[in-house]
């Protein structure tokens, strides 16, 4: 597209009043500048996408469920506005501690952290959690649920988080305080995107140690999130924070036309609300236009929106706006369907192309 004209809209003069409402406000937003325009059009596409059926992704890293954010999600998806989810494992931990009524409390960042440490209080910026109440507690329920479960076959952490939330629906004090309970009742998968890589994975080292094996099938889980893009007509992702779930989502892409030959095209959407610069290097940072070269993204030109600020501000913006203008869909209840997508994406065959098998047989090489 050409910007280099001045055919742009009129910069209005903003005006707020008592009425004003959320999709008013997202209004100001787009019709301003720099990153208020930039949430404002976020918004918009995040609605269009659920206007168009799209199946849609949801990552989130950072520390969002301490913060109550769980909540948001949880609604997002009984409107079927979120259709799988790619996490950290401490999102999945710290969002089970409401289920079960463990204490988070608002606490203060400017402490002397000696101190908390001698009062147990665990500290998450300004979040505080009780060092037996919340997470020891916390321990032990990770630790009983799995003493005895996925232990038979090799298993996804979208089955993994589904047994968490089948459990703490059964069993825990407020199972409606949980995004992991909604997920199990509507199907959606939700993949921990480094399961050791937290306190869930850690919970495991007390039954390993006794000689129970976990194994964790991590390449059926890329093909499972590769399968459902392979089978969607339209996807795409709303990134919360960059990090490894922001990767996981985007390299369907590439693991559908580099690795397998599908000529897919990747997503055709993606949004992100990200703190993280992009010269420095690191993938949280990274352009989704860069995505292009990659094969993560369709179309580099349009349907990606990169919103440079703090998730806890701007996700329930972008969440309030959807829940207020477009209507409830349907769920897709995608992880009943796991088993039948992996199936298409596993018969359907993919061509090398001439270009690279010419390649291949000139480049002469040799790994016996």
């Amino acid at each position: 597209m050409d910007h280099h004209n001045f055919k742009g809209k009129d910069i209005p003069h903003i005006k707020l009043n008592s009425k004003t409402n959320i999709k008013e406000l997202v209004e100001i937003y787009a019709n301003s500048g720099f990153n208020g325009r930039q949430l404002g059009e976020a918004a918009k596409l995040y609605a269009k996408m659920i206007h168009e059926n799209a199946t849609i992704c949801l990552t989130v890293a950072g520390a969002l469920t301490p913060v109550g954010f769980g909540g948001i999600i949880k609604t997002l998806m009984e409107k079927g506005f979120v259709d799988w989810i790619v996490a950290t494992g401490a999102n999945v931990y710290h969002e089970d501690h409401f289920a079960w009524g463990f204490p988070v409390k608002q606490g203060h960042s400017q402490v002397d952290d000696n101190i908390l440490y001698e009062k147990e209080i665990v500290r998450i910026r300004d979040v505080y959690v009780k060092f037996y109440e919340t997470l020891e507690m916390q321990d032990q329920v990770i630790q009983r649920i799995f003493q005895n479960k996925i232990l038979e076959k090799p298993f996804t952490t979208a089955e993994f988080c589904n047994v968490l939330g089948n459990i703490s629906k059964k069993k825990a004090k407020y199972p409606e305080r949980s995004f992991m309970t909604t997920a199990y009742d509507l199907d959606v998968p939700v993949y921990i995107s480094t399961l050791k890589d937290s306190s869930l994975a850690l919970n495991l080292a007390v039954h390993r140690l006794k000689n129970q094996q976990y194994n964790l099938d991590f390449v059926r889980e890329i093909i499972e999130q590769a399968a459902i893009v392979y089978n969607s007509k339209k996807s795409g992702i709303l990134e919360l924070g960059g990090g490894v779930p922001k990767n996981t989502a985007q390299q369907t892409g590439p693991l559908l036309d580099q690795i397998l030959r599908k000529d897919h095209g990747g997503q055709k959407y993606i949004i992100q609300i990200t703190d993280a610069r992009p010269d420095t290097g690191g993938l949280s940072g990274a352009t989704l236009q860069e995505g292009k070269s990659w094969g993560k993204v369709k179309d580099s030109h349009e349907g990606l929106i990169t919103v440079y600020a703090d998730a806890t501000i701007a996700f329930p913006i972008l969440a309030l706006y959807a829940l207020s203008n477009e209507k409830p869909r349907k769920p897709k209840r995608l992880y009943k369907k796991l088993d039948k997508y992996y199936e298409s994406l596993q018969n359907s065959a993919g061509k090398i192309p001439n270009k690279f098998a010419k390649l291949l047989k000139e480049s002469r090489i040799d790994l016996d």
